[in-house]
């Protein structure tokens, strides 16, 4: 009998809550390993390899442009900074603009997923960046 009661005396009820989310950073250079309009890739008939898209300190800049949703460096702001759907580039003192946004790990590497329809709606872009050396 008392080793059965210290065998349950023994015993304790450990409350185990969820992990906090971290908040995500996006920082760094991005290169654009995909992109499609429509859903047609663009990848092999457009040259991207020299774009690049820096985030840094809640600033954006876009390094040998090619056609994207803002045209000027600028500030960026996710609409959640641990749950972000929506990322929102503001150009200079424009008016921001805000697009989907996808920050999936793919293959071990973690990929960044813009999707917007610059000027007509009816074409809707997809680029997918990953973190450059």
């Amino acid at each position: 009998m008392l080793l059965l009661g210290t065998l349950f005396g023994s015993c304790k009820m450990e409350k185990v809550g969820p992990a906090a989310e971290a908040v995500k950073d996006i920082s760094g250079n991005w290169k654009i390993i995909k992109a499609t309009r429509n859903g047609a890739d663009l990848t092999a008939i457009v040259d991207f390899s020299q774009f690049r898209l820096n985030f840094n300190q809640g600033k954006y800049t876009l390094v040998n442009k090619v056609p994207f949703l803002v045209g000027q460096n600028g500030t960026y702001a996710l609409d959640d900074p641990k749950y972000p759907f929506k990322i929102s580039f503001t150009a200079g003192t424009a008016t921001p603009v805000a697009t989907a946004f996808n920050f999936p790990i793919v293959n071990g590497a973690r990929q960044l997923t813009l999707t917007f329809s610059p000027g007509c709606t009816n074409n809707t872009y997809v680029y997918v960046f990953q973190k450059s050396n």
